[in-house]
């Protein structure tokens, strides 16, 4: 049975991290933002390599769904997918979402804000990805297939990646691989996006996940109101956030109200 797993997060989180942990698995094949050129087309925005992102990709968003819903590369028993969700743009389908796993991985705004201006002169509420989580969140819900989808906050996870990846792994019915996903390689993967060179710095140096530290973010005016509007997405979710013990053990979500 495949498992196509899509991991929601926004920019400056630990996507790219996770991603390399699951990429080193050897059942598992990754694929990077394939919603990043239709989104940087759509929308006309100046992201960094803008023009290498739009050539190297899909425009047509249409088109990348089928792919991400269609046969698995390679013939892996696992694909992970990884998202941004501020690529959803308002008026795109989201039916073919529901094909998917979901997971949404979220973080403080006021942590994603400091980090993201470190890369980008400026920022939107629209650019760091919790509102559209939200919606995302709501849309799965309201789907009716059961249990909503998993909640993994950034912050949590780093105080302790194995027992996170060991709930995930037992949630999504796989095997957790501890020294496969807790170690990797150092350097770019063929798989990384063409816009790596910009944003993956951090973790082309990296072997694992980076040690849990206390962040106190310093935010001008403007960059504190851009968190300041992202936070109650942010709490919402982080109500329904995936709590674990050390063990790895469940030990509890909250569905969100989606009557908010």
């Amino acid at each position: 049975m495949t498992l196509r797993l899509a991991m929601w997060s926004g920019p400056r989180n630990i996507s790219t991290a996770l991603m390399r942990a699951w990429e080193n698995r050897p059942d598992c094949t990754v694929t990077d933002e394939p919603l990043y050129a239709a989104y940087l087309a759509t929308t006309g925005l100046d992201h960094p390599l803008r023009d290498e992102v739009i050539a190297a990709g899909d425009s047509d968003w249409q088109r990348v769904a089928t792919f991400l819903t269609g046969p698995v590369p390679d013939g892996r028993a696992i694909w992970y997918q990884k998202h941004m969700t501020h690529h959803l743009l308002p008026g795109m389908s989201l039916d073919w979402v529901h094909a998917l796993t979901n997971v949404l991985l979220i973080r403080d705004p006021a942590q994603v804000v400091a980090s993201y201006l470190k890369s980008r002169a400026t920022v939107t509420p629209a650019d760091i990805g919790l509102l559209q989580q939200v919606v995302l969140y709501d849309e799965l819900c309201h789907a009716g297939a059961g249990e909503p989808p998993l909640v993994i906050d950034a912050d949590d996870f780093l105080r302790d990646p194995a027992a996170h990846l060991r709930a995930l792994c037992a949630h999504l019915g796989v095997d957790f691989d501890e020294e496969r996903m807790l170690h990797w390689p150092p350097g770019p993967r063929a798989s990384d996006g063409v816009w790596a060179p910009a944003w993956y710095a951090a973790v082309w140096q990296s072997t694992g996940f980076e040690p849990w530290r206390p962040r106190t973010p310093r935010l001008d005016r403007a960059a504190q109101s851009v968190a300041d509007a992202c936070r109650p997405a942010y709490e919402r979710l982080r109500a329904a956030r995936l709590r674990v013990e050390a063990d790895g053990a469940r030990i509890g979500t909250r569905p969100l109200d989606t009557k908010q």
